[in-house]
């Protein structure tokens, strides 16, 4: 065994050891733990406000994009919704130990289906220093313990923020080790935490598509993807251009760097002289690159020709894909063609469309005029997220704490033998 699979290993040891305890642990315990977590980030703001300016200057001199120092940088007021969303979550029915199911056989047995822990989660990501604490907290309310590997640019604001997580969990008497933060960022240890079969019982990357890859290709324990986001919001014939163009200049401009930010826009051939000056407009006052088909480019006149890779491309910044299509059936097939199943959405006031639209696009999330931007774990009610899953087995779209959860049957009887 490898001086690193080793390390791995011993600290996915002492972090399932926890995972029982945390399992056993009441709810109240649990809710008391994230509340004090939410203090300690609080009191410790400076020390995570320091690490988290180290990581922003090694970032910048390794010459990262804006998009990913963007992802990467904590303010008093992004620090607040980290502790924020930590009570959140705190304040959320426990899914543990709810029925889902109950019956009654003829032979009198009585069966019931009950939510529990699925164990040690680990969870894998890239940037975002929020995920250490927004996983930590959902992973500990739903009876599970986790173990995080952060992406080499936030390690400084990852390990203050789990040291301020680590304050909550003593603070109720919970062993540190059910939130146990990786304190290297070696690459092997993506393979290393897959290969942990019998340890960790699920694994969740969130990150761009070689993480993805990486963990799918080595993993041997089950694996819920938090894929790319390359969304779309498709403006039809009968929509209110004004709020078409608030809800398109809100999900590609508010904050592009996120992964539900909007990558491409589809516009009806009908409206498409009318609608396109005043969103060119609008996207030139956002300072937003536009790419445009051939159409799009004789309205737009500064808009630059898009290419076959770019309406597949999740840009992650101030950049925008236009294309004008003939109507609900060209939009529908190109977002199932070029999208990655994340969110999309309509902008129309024709129901009868809308509900076609919302049937046939195949994608963890669709919207009938609202931004692509409410695909999130807090705006969907759930305190926080693990990840925004894309597959289909167990758990699709934000992962919250239900999602943080399997279940078991038990079964009660009165001596009742099979025949």
């Amino acid at each position: 065994m490898s001086d690193l699979l080793k390390r791995v290993t011993d600290l996915a040891k002492s972090a399932k050891k926890a995972a029982r305890t945390v399992s056993l642990a009441s709810t109240e315990v649990r809710t008391q733990a994230l509340l004090a977590a939410a203090k300690a980030v609080r009191a410790d703001a400076s020390a995570i406000l320091a690490a988290n300016a180290k990581d922003i200057a090694q970032a910048e001199a390794k010459g990262l994009t804006a998009a990913m120092v963007d992802r990467l940088k904590l303010d008093t007021k992004r620090l607040e919704g980290i502790a924020a969303a930590c009570e959140d979550v705190a304040h959320l029915p426990d899914p543990v130990g709810e029925i889902t199911e109950s019956w009654d056989r003829p032979n009198g047995l009585k069966i019931v289906r009950r939510r529990i822990p699925i164990g040690l989660v680990a969870i894998i990501f890239e940037s975002r220093p929020n995920v250490t604490v927004d996983a930590a907290a959902l992973c500990l309310k739903s009876g599970n313990a986790c173990i995080l590997r952060g992406g080499s640019e936030a390690l400084h604001t990852n390990l203050a923020l789990a040291q301020s997580f680590s304050t909550g969990l003593k603070a109720v008497g919970l062993p540190t080790e059910a939130v146990t933060l990786l304190p290297f960022t070696d690459r092997e240890a993506v393979p290393a935490l897959g290969s942990l079969r019998g340890i960790v019982d699920i694994i969740v990357p969130r990150g761009g598509p070689g993480l993805i890859e990486a963990v799918v290709n080595s993993a041997k324990v089950p694996v819920i993807k938090h894929d790319a986001g390359i969304c779309h919001v498709y403006v039809h014939a009968q929509a209110d251009l004004k709020m078409a163009e608030q809800i398109i200049i809100n999900a590609k401009c508010q904050r592009p760097s996120a992964c539900n930010a909007a990558e491409t826009v589809l516009v009806d051939q009908a409206i498409a002289s009318q609608f396109l000056p005043a969103l060119g407009a609008a996207f030139t006052a956002n300072k937003t690159e536009v790419r445009g088909c051939a159409q799009t480019q004789k309205i737009i006149k500064d808009a630059k020709a898009a290419t076959e890779q770019d309406w597949r491309t999740e840009h992650l910044g101030l950049i925008i894909n236009i294309k004008v299509v003939s109507g609900l059936a060209e939009a529908v097939q190109h977002i199932e063609e070029n999208g990655s199943h994340h969110s999309d959405a309509i902008i129309t006031a024709d129901e009868k469309v809308a509900r076609s639209f919302l049937a046939q696009i195949d994608s963890a999330c669709v919207y009938w005029n609202a931004s692509t931007r409410f695909t999130d774990g807090g705006e969907f009610g759930f305190g926080a997220e693990v990840g925004i899953s894309t597959d289909r087995l167990h758990a699709r779209g934000p992962m919250g704490l239900r999602e943080l959860t399997t279940w078991k049957f038990e079964v009660v009887g009165t001596g009742q033998v099979r025949q």
